[in-house]
C-alpha cells in the first residue's frame, strides 16, 4: 500500500487562495488547484473536502488576513483622518501583478451575489467588524475636530467601505497605483470640516 503523500497544508491552502483570488470559484477547475497546490487529487480531498470547502476556507483567510491590515492600518496613527487615509491608500499594491487581483472579498460579490447564504454571511461578518472599527475612527475625528461633526458617522464608515470596493474594482480594472492613491486621498480630504 502506497504511503500518502506528505505535504505542507498551510502552503498548499496559501497556493489554493492565490488561485481562487485570480480566477474565482466558477474558473478554477479541481485540477487548476492540484497544480497549484502540487497534491494529488486525493491529498486534496483528504485535507480539504470538495472544491467548494477548499473555497470557503480560502475565503476565510484571505478576509481574516485583509481585514487585520485594514484594521492595524486604520488604527495605527493617533490621528483618525490619518488613519483613514492610510487604510485607504494601504488598498493599493505597488505590484502590478497584485493589484489587478482586487480584493478577494469583493471578488467574491461579483461572482456570487447575494445568491450563497452562507458565503454572504462570510463577508457580512468580516464586513461589519471592519466597519465597527471605522466608526469608531469616524467618532474619534468628529471629536478631535478632524472630521466634519455634521457627518453622520454611520453614513461616514458606510462610504469608506464603499470607497474601499470601488478602489479594489477599479484596481481589478487596470487602474495604476497613482491614480488610485489619489482617489483615496481625495476621499479622505471629504471628510474633513
Amino acid at each position: 500500500m502506497a504511503r500518502p503523500r506528505e505535504f505542507d497544508r498551510d502552503a498548499a491552502l496559501e497556493k489554493a487562495l492565490r488561485v481562487f483570488w485570480a480566477k474565482g470559484f466558477a474558473a478554477t477547475s479541481t485540477d487548476d488547484l492540484r497544480e497549484a497546490m502540487g497534491i494529488g487529487r486525493q491529498s486534496l480531498y483528504s485535507a480539504f473536502g470538495d472544491k467548494r470547502t477548499l473555497y470557503l476556507e480560502a475565503l476565510d483567510t484571505y478576509q481574516q488576513r485583509t481585514n487585520t491590515g485594514h484594521v492595524k492600518r486604520l488604527s495605527a496613527p493617533a490621528s483618525p483622518i490619518r488613519g483613514i487615509e492610510d487604510l485607504l491608500v494601504g488598498l493599493v499594491s505597488e505590484d502590478d501583478c497584485e493589484r489587478t487581483l482586487g480584493c478577494m472579498g469583493v471578488g467574491s460579490v461579483g461572482e456570487f451575489g447575494v445568491t450563497d447564504p452562507e458565503i454572504n454571511a462570510r463577508r457580512g461578518a468580516a464586513s461589519a467588524a471592519l466597519g465597527r472599527r471605522i466608526f469608531e475612527r469616524v467618532l474619534d475625528g468628529q471629536r478631535s475636530g478632524e472630521i466634519n461633526p455634521a457627518l453622520d458617522a454611520e453614513e461616514t464608515a458606510s462610504f469608506i467601505q464603499m470607497t474601499m470596493t470601488g478602489l479594489q474594482v477599479a484596481a481589478r480594472g487596470g487602474a495604476n497605483a497613482s491614480d488610485l492613491k489619489a482617489m483615496a486621498r481625495f476621499a479622505t480630504q471629504r471628510l474633513k470640516p
